[in-house]
């Protein structure tokens, strides 16, 4: 420093009268941003900071939020480590989603006002690492008291289902069923298998069996029974259902199970080595990770009724990395994917 004052190359008031242009310039940016903060407090709007780390560190921060139904929240996102995403999930935004995304160094942020007093999940939506799925947040909304409304029991718990159980078809088909040449076949189709009630409570190896023993479906063989079998999974559906239903579970499911629904998707590899881990004393304590569903394998999936898939879906694998998706996703969104899911053991119609 004092041979640089000898040699006249610091220069002071050059020196000060940059440091002057740089305090103005962060008391403008600072100023902007109080303003920022006094017009949102003055338009009703509570600010809310949320950092995103991976569930390991901590996960959203904070992660439980209330508010008033009616009152505006000005939320202010951002990570500390990788690239996240933000959602709510429930009824009230299937059909109008919030969805953004959550970098490291950047603030993404989101207005929310709630109509309806409750409790709503926010989750992230960038597969983040091996317990993404654990990244969920709840904002607590109160309001005024209303008549309270039961819910109704998710059909799996209405049937009495033991969604853990194995439950392996005891008949399979020798080739994959086909909608179309059961449709051809669906004048012989008893009415009372035409329900959506009799549909999704009974697996496909149950139908095969009632259809097998109606007297007048004696003449058909086991295979065209199975296409009959196929034609009533889709006579209860939809080609939007399935298109939904696919989408819906490359957003959320692929990762783990795979495009195909092999089981065999990018995170397959890492349950595995954890439950490995778990099981040879090497990893921390906990539930032990299993291998994500294989829905290609023929027995397996036959033998599962639509309400016990469906389930598997809200309640998720209690601790084995299968997440649970009752509060994120709409219980008409749970049955596109069950309806979706059939597609790999049914070809669909022609």
């Amino acid at each position: 420093m004092l041979k640089v004052l000898k040699e006249g190359k610091f220069n002071l008031p050059e020196v000060f009268a940059r440091g002057i242009v740089v305090g103005l310039l962060l008391t403008i940016v600072i100023g902007l941003g109080y303003q920022k903060w006094r017009a949102s407090a003055a338009a009703g709007e509570r600010v809310i900071e949320i950092h995103a780390r991976m569930p390991e560190a901590g996960g959203w921060t904070p992660a439980e939020l209330t508010a008033r139904a009616g009152e505006t929240i000005h939320l202010r996102l951002t990570s500390d480590d990788v690239v996240h995403g933000f959602a709510i999930g429930g009824e009230e935004f299937a059909s109008n989603p919030i969805s953004l995304d959550v970098e490291p160094g950047k603030v993404s942020e989101v207005t929310l006002n709630f109509d309806k007093p409750g409790k709503y999940t926010f989750y992230c939506t960038r597969w983040c690492g091996l317990n993404h799925w654990r990244m969920r947040g709840s904002i607590e909304v109160s309001g005024a008291e209303s008549k309270s409304v039961e819910q109704a029991k998710p059909l799996y718990l209405q049937l009495g289902l033991d969604i853990d159980a194995a439950h392996p078809a005891g008949n399979v088909p020798a080739v994959a069923p086909s909608a179309g040449r059961g449709a051809l076949l669906g004048d012989s189709l008893p009415e009372d298998y035409r329900s959506r009630e009799y549909y999704r409570a009974h697996s496909p190896a149950q139908v095969w069996e009632d259809l097998r023993a109606e007297p007048g479906l004696r003449d058909l063989t086991s295979a065209e029974l199975w296409d009959l079998v196929a034609f009533i999974w889709w006579s209860n559906t939809t080609p939007e259902a399935i298109r939904e239903g696919e989408q819906l579970f490359a957003s959320n499911c692929a990762a783990c199970h795979g495009e195909s629904g092999a089981g065999d998707g990018v995170m397959a590899g890492r349950l595995e080595a954890a439950g490995a881990a778990i099981s040879a004393g090497e990893h921390e304590s906990g539930h032990k990770p299993v291998e994500p569903a294989d829905f290609t394998r023929v027995r397996e999936l036959l033998g599962a009724s639509p309400a016990l898939l469906q389930g598997k879906i809200l309640r998720g694998g209690m601790g084995t990395g299968m997440p649970y998706w009752g509060p994120i996703l709409s219980e008409a969104q749970t049955w596109e994917i069950v309806d979706y899911l059939w597609t790999f053991q049914f070809s669909e119609e022609p």
